[in-house]
């Protein structure tokens, strides 16, 4: 019943107000439909791109009242609608995210399309980025109107991001690798694309922060540890693949003779009297170094909780 004293209208535009008996969601979704069929009276399947397939996706959500409009996103477009006496044709909208019949809006106007709702959390370092410094916007890796976004699934993650990453794309292919052509690792369980306060866009602050989420065997802390493993995890392996097992930046001994390039790297110690030698060592060398074969001895290269590994021995 309406109350006493106001005014009772059949206009259209009342058409769009909640009627009585009408949840709030339901008068959301009526409100929010009737700002989209703006656009999509001429914006419908005979598009090259999907549009309507919107409505299968979470920002097509019409009962949600924090679900975007068309003109959330793409701006309210008057001219694009009305036209510009002014411009031959029809104008552009306000903001265009793909290069089609208009030239895309810069990559700073339609990344703060989509930051004036998806703030904070994993986007909290989106400025200054890596990503955005190289003028990556967000539509660059997520399809928004498609029923499935490729960069949300982890069977479809890679082929986005080797599509700019074709470096990485190649190493997945070595006979060493993480298990990414399967399916069960993926960029973004290693990485933060929005943004990190660590290197290379890393997830946690340090790279072997990010390598122990899964590598917790290795964490310690251990009564020996070996310097080059608490420093970075790509000292001696390269994550994205390698043609040595186990993803080593290169074979043994000469992975570790970058770093171990004393005497005992070089040749067996003898006395200060040897004869050729001025410096304690043997001219012929290590019978260690002959066979390649560091790991023989060394075997507990990470570290050792062992009283007698001071030389991460087994």
């Amino acid at each position: 019943m309406l109350a006493m004293g106001m005014p009772f209208s059949t206009s259209a535009a009342d058409n769009n107000l909640p009627q009585m008996g009408e949840s709030a969601p339901g008068a959301n979704a009526k409100a929010s439909l009737a700002k989209d069929a703006v656009c999509t009276r001429c914006h419908d399947e005979s598009e090259t791109a999907p549009v309507l397939s919107l409505y299968q996706t979470k920002h097509g959500v019409r009962g949600d009242a924090r679900t975007p409009n068309c003109q959330s996103c793409h701006g309210e477009s008057e001219k694009h609608l009305k036209g510009d006496p002014n411009v031959k044709g029809r104008p552009q909208p306000d903001v265009v995210f793909k290069k089609g019949a208009y030239e895309p809006s810069d990559d700073k106007t339609r990344a703060g399309q989509c930051l004036t709702c998806h703030k904070g959390g994993a986007r909290s370092n989106w400025d200054g980025g890596q990503h955005q410094n190289n003028q990556v916007a967000c539509n660059n890796c997520h399809t928004v109107h498609a029923p499935a976004d490729k960069i949300l699934n982890k069977k479809t993650q890679t082929e986005v991001c080797f599509t700019c990453h074709k470096e990485q794309r190649a190493d997945t292919h070595k006979i060493s690798t993480h298990p990414i052509q399967a399916g069960k690792v993926v960029c973004a369980d290693c990485h933060n694309p929005h943004g990190s306060a660590g290197p290379k866009l890393m997830k946690r602050n340090t790279v072997t922060e990010t390598c122990y989420t899964c590598h917790a065997e290795k964490r310690g802390p251990l009564l020996f540890e070996h310097q080059p493993v608490n420093e970075d995890c790509t000292n001696c392996h390269t994550p994205h693949g390698s043609n040595i097992a186990p993803l080593l930046r290169s074979r043994p001994p000469f992975l570790c003779q970058e770093c171990h390039d004393g005497a005992h790297a070089s040749g067996t110690p003898a006395g200060p009297n040897s004869a050729g030698n001025q410096n304690g060592l043997a001219i012929s060398p290590s019978a260690n170094i002959t066979g390649r074969a560091c790991l023989n001895c060394h075997s507990v290269i990470h570290g050792s909780n062992s009283p007698a590994g001071g030389f991460l021995q087994r």
